[in-house]
């Protein structure tokens, strides 16, 4: 997550949050008042990725949605069945939303082709998520509380020291949280399906089913075997290049191309990095994003991005290994990955009963492209609607019901998005601007505000007169960085 630009999406929306980081922190340790579920514990066989096995525990997780002051009282008729959900996409949107439906009894599908998927991800979880969401140790490859932000002219600066020692960033392989959410929510009660959407067919009436057209895999069959599912409602959490988008005609996005290499490297050059991250920037590795080291279990991540020239990511892949060369070494690699990467929300996310989440929503953020946090949650909050207007699935919905997760979390998080957007073209623009960037990284005070609302995922008002001092500064460095840009087309 870039520094400056979370530090600055505080301080923008910081008079509409007064919550403590005291107060978020026990908001995510209470156990949600509402149904408690009870579950069977059942032991999972082994797990389809490479690496340590790990169990799914049977109990929900914590949910810290907070009440409306106004209650919503569902109107749907009942349907003398359980509502029956299909969730297209099985990352930490979809896991999440199958998981929260299925843990209240509504009849839930979960439907994902690749089991052993491996997103190019720099798989970075904010410490919040690790409670919010009940994450055990085993999925967290490395604890992160050192980053080193590393300008264009290789200025380093040295990032984490307002850190507390029980405070990290989380650092997972995607495989392998990916593996535990899905099977967590199938622990609670939802139906895995192996098997990849083909088409969709509408209700022909206003209270018709959709009918899913997608192929089973779960024979073994390479090109699957056809199928079909008949369900109320749809969620698709089906990434970047959503079948499900294409279906409500959701409309187009901008998008990233994300490269990552995994490499093996050797254990004195693992050693350093078992508790460090680095960020590059520079027009070397991106012209409008960065470049990443990041650890995992047994290896690195070395990776960058970028939207408007996405045919040169080669170019800039092979900049980043470059510069990150003298501390990775030559290395192995052992996976190379590549992913589209949405840039804003879709126009539409909600059409009759059917909602997107997580990318296929376009929930990933401008300057530092965190995604996880905000996959996770948003299926989260869709489930939560329905559960909630639908009686925990006694009820028909339609999309006023589905539209209350959209106001919700466009209230939340619409000026998170907003301000990293601009922010993005801030500092972004340039390499004296990027110089300017790192520069503001090493005051401590952006530090702190940042990894506290990074970490929380809450406002932390901060200091006026360190506010005021802050904005001073930032004034200075960008007025250097465009004297710094003037001279140097002179050149």
């Amino acid at each position: 997550m870039n520094m400056i630009s979370q530090v600055a999406c505080t301080s923008v929306t910081a008079k509409a949050n007064n919550a403590s980081r005291s107060a978020t922190v026990a908001r995510i340790a209470a156990p949600r008042a509402a149904r408690s579920v009870a579950i069977m514990s059942s032991k999972l066989g082994a797990s389809s990725f490479t690496g340590k096995s790990v169990q799914a525990r049977t109990s929900a997780p914590k949910s810290t949605s907070r009440a409306l002051a106004v209650e919503v009282r569902a109107a749907g008729k009942p349907l003398g069945r359980k509502l029956k959900v299909a969730v297209v996409g099985g990352g930490p949107a979809g896991a999440c939303a199958a998981e929260s439906l299925a843990k209240v009894g509504i009849e839930t599908y979960l439907i994902e082709r690749k089991l052993d998927n491996c997103k190019p991800c720099g798989g970075a979880i904010p410490l919040c998520m690790v409670d919010e969401f009940d994450l055990p140790n085993e999925i967290i490859d490395r604890k992160v509380t050192k980053m080193k932000m590393i300008s264009p002219s290789n200025r380093e600066v040295d990032v984490g020291r307002t850190l507390s020692e029980t405070e990290y960033i989380g650092m997972c392989r995607r495989e392998v949280m990916d593996d535990f959410l899905r099977r967590r929510a199938e622990t609670l009660g939802a139906t895995m399906v192996n098997g990849l959407m083909m088409s969709l067919d509408k209700p022909t009436t206003k209270d018709g089913m959709y009918t899913l057209h997608y192929n089973d895999y779960s024979t073994g069959s390479k090109v699957g075997v056809p199928a079909k599912l008949e369900v109320d409602v749809i969620i698709g959490a089906d990434g970047a290049n959503s079948r499900v988008a294409k279906e409500i005609d959701a409309g187009e996005y901008d998008y990233a191309i994300a490269f990552q290499e995994r490499m093996r490297i050797s254990d004195d050059k693992m050693e350093y990095y078992k508790d460090m991250a680095e960020m590059y920037v520079g027009d070397d590795v991106s012209p409008d994003f960065y470049g990443w080291v990041f650890p995992k279990y047994d290896h690195v991540a070395v990776g960058t991005g970028t939207v408007i020239n996405k045919k040169a990511i080669k170019k800039y892949q092979d900049a980043i290994r470059s510069r990150s060369a003298n501390k990775c070494g030559e290395g192995k690699i052992i996976r190379v990955e590549a992913h589209p990467i949405p840039e804003h929300p879709r126009p539409r996310r909600v059409l009759d009963r059917v909602a997107l989440v997580g990318d296929a929503a376009g929930y990933v953020t401008k300057c530092s492209g965190e995604g996880i946090y905000f996959a996770a949650k948003s299926g989260r909050m869709v489930a939560e609607a329905i559960a909630e207007r639908s009686q925990n699935g006694d009820l028909a919905v339609d999309e006023s019901d589905l539209r209350l997760y959209l106001d919700r979390w466009d209230r939340k998080y619409w000026a998170t998005y907003k301000v990293l957007d601009i922010l993005q073209k801030v500092f972004y623009r340039s390499n004296p601007a990027r110089e300017a960037f790192v520069d503001m990284c090493a005051d401590e005070y952006v530090q702190k505000m940042t990894f506290d609302s990074y970490l929380y995922k809450t406002v932390v008002p901060g200091n006026p007169l360190d506010d005021i001092k802050l904005l001073g500064n930032t004034i200075g460095s960008l007025v250097r960085a465009n004297a710094l840009r003037r001279e140097v087309a002179k050149m």
